[in-house]
């Protein structure tokens, strides 16, 4: 993905403005935990509580934080209502994630967004980094996916696996047997997302309660947004 860690680093840059060396951060769909490594990387001070409901993606953040204190794992399915019993009652300083809102539907991500607003505490921010194209471009937004391609292509000759053939290599990895199982129940029955431009997103979050919204990075058909509590 081009510019990955640029993302990463804006998103960081803003945490810290708003929370300083020591925040508290809910790294939403975290996966194998990408945001929680780079937090830690810089912000060694930080805490994270972590949430996803794939059972593969968990195991595997679980070895690369296993003894580490900052960081507590909760199982839970943001589309669902009612997914945040498992979390503390303190606030968070942020709320983070990263290519994860494209695959809910519409009306499920708006719900998600109002549940956000009683997580954070006042002055908090959420940052939301994913792809978000604007349906009012498609010739700048073809010329996005040439750009991504030819990424991929070079990222590929130097031996970079793309998304299926990582988890091919999941599959045939014995000790994760149970986990590539669960995982595929979920995502073979879940139905796929709709990307949302810019706009929408920020209007919603408006909606839902935040303060202010703006962009703070973005690309031909990717953003990070961040909305203030």
């Amino acid at each position: 993905m081009p510019d990955r860690e640029e993302r990463f680093r804006v998103m960081l840059e803003v945490v810290e403005a708003t929370a300083g060396k020591s925040p508290r951060v809910l790294d939403l769909a975290c996966g194998t935990g990408s945001i929680t490594s780079r937090l830690f990387a810089r912000l060694p001070e930080a805490t994270s509580v972590a949430v996803d409901r794939d059972p593969t993606l968990l195991a595997m953040a679980r070895g690369s934080f296993a003894g580490d204190s900052r960081i507590s794992l909760v199982v839970a399915d943001l589309e669902e209502p009612g997914w945040t019993p498992e979390l503390s009652a303190e606030p968070f300083d942020a709320v983070l994630t990263a290519t994860a809102t494209h695959w809910m539907q519409p009306e499920t991500l708006s719900r998600l967004y109002t549940d956000l607003t009683a997580l954070l505490r006042p002055g908090g921010v959420f940052v939301n980094a994913d792809h978000m194209p604007d349906p009012e471009t498609p010739k700048l937004n073809a010329i996005d996916e040439i750009i991504q391609r030819s990424h991929q292509e070079r990222a590929r000759a130097e031996g970079a696996r793309d998304w299926e053939e990582w988890w091919a290599d999941v599959a045939d990895e014995p000790r994760l047997a149970a986990e590539f199982a669960a995982s595929r129940t979920i995502f073979d029955s879940g139905a796929q997302g709709v990307p949302q431009p810019v706009a929408w997103h920020r209007a919603r979050l408006r909606e839902a309660g935040f303060a202010e919204t703006g962009v703070a990075w973005r690309s031909i058909t990717d953003a990070v947004i961040v909305a203030t509590r």
